[in-house]
């Protein structure tokens, strides 16, 4: 978008800030939230911690993270349009990290509740106890993310787009495209309704009868064909059941009094468990900058960082245990035509709901199928969005930005087929595993998938400035993954990608190595470090005449994918 178009708007007339484009980005952003919400209370009630401790003590201060961030980022959208003229700002999305729920749950909340059973405690005890460890948790994320928010703009400036965005296109694909489907698909009929009708209106621009909204529509078209195959009995629907609703609770509250301040000696041995998913969020708030700049908005990303911490530490504080950050669908939202309204709706309905404790309700009532296909369209708009803002010299850097995330897919069913219940009762693991090329490959897999955020940005930075002719950069790039391999940053073959420091901390300690994982850890670092080196080396003898023909090759294909409006 050109310096002209973004001006046309005269914002001094009018309520610019809210369209009724921001109809459909805020039942995106909103059904996001209030999902993620839900999910936790019910993984967390699988491992036995009752769902109304859940609702009465983390669930209001991890709401209270979402409205705080989105009220800042609604203002901060305000801010730009008075600044710049301009009455096509689009406010920057935040949320709940969607990762971080899982690990959070899986690897922090749930085994500490089943420790703290299993060492005595009552079920009261132990929802406490795990309670305070995950506001611990949750306190330093956001304290880590204060420390490198400063460095934002500095990491944005360095970084080739091809590697912010690639990164950015692998968990469009992967996270928030691929496994939606899995949902719309298991209700075909209303979900491949609402599929048709979200793509139909937000990428096709098909407008439906009365210019209604395509999330809107598809809610309620598709909603109502799913209570309809309820209503007639059709094997695998029925009408929704829900839990006594608890209003106002008011037991978060303890939290400022500073209870859980005696918890930080049991926290300290999930922090490493927790601290990567604080790095990727970081990694992702400059992804989330990047590709705003490219859809027309351009934001500090300090400020970015800065507001997504701020929030994920006072979500701490009010016993929140999920961190937030910024989504990735910025393009997205901008195409729907929102402003700045949808986020601040967003902030108002998921913070009340937490307050209130109605959000129960609305997951119960509003059927996945219907809502679903809105994250494939926002997967789709911003993989198409990166190679629109890329340079066309830079494609495969994006491509291969991707590959790392693929193997984070391929690795989701082993591990959910291993999670099972059966299997964990049978002792069987991927390590019980008799064949050793499946065993080698799996492990491989793990290896890839761990960190596959940062390993894609990293060798997408690389080959983009291998194509630029840039081979000391690039060695100097691979020096660097090596060093992030060493502590498990990336390439953790540790499930739950933990990191770990070598050799300084034994089996038993939550930073050491175990010995089976030395030998591929310190070859993946040697991988690294030599190639960097060889790079390097490389650079020397690159011919000067070959390299100003190819920069000059480039830079004519780099005009042409440029010339069409979509440039930047």
């Amino acid at each position: 978008m050109s310096g002209a178009e973004q001006t046309t708007g005269q914002n001094s007339r009018g309520v610019w800030w809210a369209t009724s484009g921001d109809i459909n980005a805020f039942f995106g952003l909103m059904l996001d939230n209030v999902a993620g919400l839900l999910l936790m209370t019910a993984l967390l009630a699988g491992f036995g911690l009752p769902a109304e401790f859940t609702v009465t003590h983390m669930v209001p201060g991890t709401a209270l993270g979402v409205m705080l961030g989105d009220i800042a980022f609604f203002f901060i959208a305000l801010r730009m349009g008075r600044q710049q003229n301009r009455d096509d700002v689009t406010a920057m999305p935040l949320g709940l990290d969607t990762p971080s729920t899982f690990g959070m749950i899986l690897l922090v909340l749930g085994p500490a509740f089943l420790a703290a059973r299993a060492g005595g405690m009552t079920e009261l005890e132990a929802a406490r106890h795990t309670w305070h460890i995950g506001i611990w948790c949750t306190v330093m994320c956001g304290v880590l993310k204060l420390i490198l928010a400063p460095f934002g703009q500095v990491v944005r400036d360095a970084i080739p787009r091809a590697g912010l965005l690639g990164s950015l296109a692998a968990i469009a694909l992967v996270l928030i495209s691929f496994f939606p489907l899995t949902h719309i698909l298991g209700s075909p009929l209303p979900g491949l309704l609402a599929l048709v009708m979200v793509l139909g209106t937000l990428i096709a621009h098909v407008p439906l009868p009365g210019r209604t909204p395509g999330t809107l529509g598809a809610l309620i078209v598709a909603g109502g064909v799913y209570y309809l195959l309820c209503w007639i009995d059709v094997a695998g629907y029925e009408f929704p059941t829900t839990e006594p609703t608890v209003w106002f609770p008011t037991d978060w509250m303890e939290s400022w009094r500073g209870t859980w301040w005696g918890a930080f000696p049991d926290a300290v041995p999930f922090l490493p468990f927790v601290l990567p998913f604080a790095l990727a969020t970081v990694v992702g708030g400059i992804d989330c900058t990047e590709s705003a700049a490219s859809a027309g908005d351009e934001y500090d990303a300090r400020t970015v960082l800065g507001v997504e911490a701020a929030a994920t530490f006072l979500a701490g504080l009010s016993g929140g245990v999920i961190q937030t950050t910024p989504y990735i669908g910025h393009p997205a939202y901008k195409a729907m035509g929102g402003r700045a309204a949808y986020t601040l709706a967003t902030a108002l309905l998921v913070g009340s709901a937490g307050v209130v404790g109605y959000f129960a309700l609305l997951n119960a009532w509003i059927p996945a199928p219907a809502v679903y296909p809105i994250l494939v369209f926002v997967g789709l708009e911003i993989t198409s969005q990166t190679f629109m803002a890329t340079p066309r010299k830079h494609y495969a850097a994006v491509v291969i930005a991707c590959l790392p995330a693929l193997a984070y897919l391929a690795m989701s069913l082993p591990d959910r087929i291993f999670g099972d219940s059966l299997m964990i009762q049978g002792g069987y693991t991927m390590a019980s595993l008799v064949g050793g090329p499946l065993k080698h490959d799996l492990q491989t897999l793990r290896m890839l998938s761990n960190g596959f955020i940062v390993t894609g940005l990293l060798w997408s930075w690389m080959l983009a400035s291998m194509i630029d002719r840039k081979l000391i950069l690039a060695g100097v790039v691979m020096l660097g993954a090596a060093m992030l391999t060493c502590f498990g940053v990336m390439h953790s073959p540790i499930e739950g990608n933990r990191l770990f420091v070598p050799f300084l901390f034994d089996e038993t300690s939550s930073l050491g190595l175990p010995a089976q994982y030395v030998p591929a850890v310190m070859e993946y670092v040697a991988g690294y470090a030599v190639t960097g080196a060889f790079l390097i080396a490389w650079s020397i003898f690159l011919p000067k005449i070959a390299a100003d023909e190819v920069d000059a090759a480039h830079e004519h294909h780099g005009h042409e994918s440029h010339s069409g409006p979509a440039s930047v």
